[in-house]
């Protein structure tokens, strides 16, 4: 960084005429000049901004039982963020199984199920095999720009249709 020779000693009083009202970094030939232009006028957006939108509603094919036997189906799931995948990792259950990273990670993520308090890891791990399958994908689908889906064009006839990408349960394609 360089320094400016020109600054005064500090021991010099400052004058009214030299701008004894200004800070020392500030020009004292600016007050005697002419008041400056307005800035440029910024352009006003006038178009509705689009909130991003971060949760998500979902309905479970099954349902979560709690120990009261109440079933849970309506929740909501958030997007995730980067800490949301990399937290689980360190968890010692993900480590030994990795397969366990789904059931952590759905827990961190899934902000609402039915009428529950809160809902934790525990109560992924005691959903029924569909509704965890459900679940996983409707997490791909929300955290991969809302779906996984493609604009194709059959070779055939030329009709344009879209095609599911993700694949709708586990082990597909």
């Amino acid at each position: 960084m360089r320094r400016s020779s020109a600054k005064a000693p500090a021991s010099a009083p400052q004058t009214a005429a030299a701008g004894a009202d200004f800070p020392r970094s500030a020009p004292a030939a600016a007050s005697a000049e002419a008041p400056a232009a307005p800035p440029a006028a910024v352009p006003v957006d006038t178009a509705p901004r689009q909130q991003m939108r971060t949760e998500f509603p979902f309905e479970l094919p099954r349902g979560y039982v709690d120990d009261s036997g109440t079933v849970h189906k309506d929740g909501v799931m958030r997007l995730a963020t980067a800490r949301d995948e990399l937290i689980p990792l360190r968890d010692v259950r993900v480590q030994e199984n990795p397969a366990y990273l789904s059931v952590v990670l759905l827990g961190r993520v899934i902000t609402r199920l039915g009428t529950l308090a809160m809902v934790h890891d525990g109560v992924v791990e005691n959903m029924f095999a569909s509704d965890l399958a459900f679940l996983q994908d409707f997490y791909r689908q929300i955290n991969a720009e809302g779906h996984t889906r493609a604009a194709v064009e059959c070779p055939h006839c030329s009709e344009p249709f879209e095609v599911e990408l993700g694949g709708s349960r586990l082990g597909e394609s």
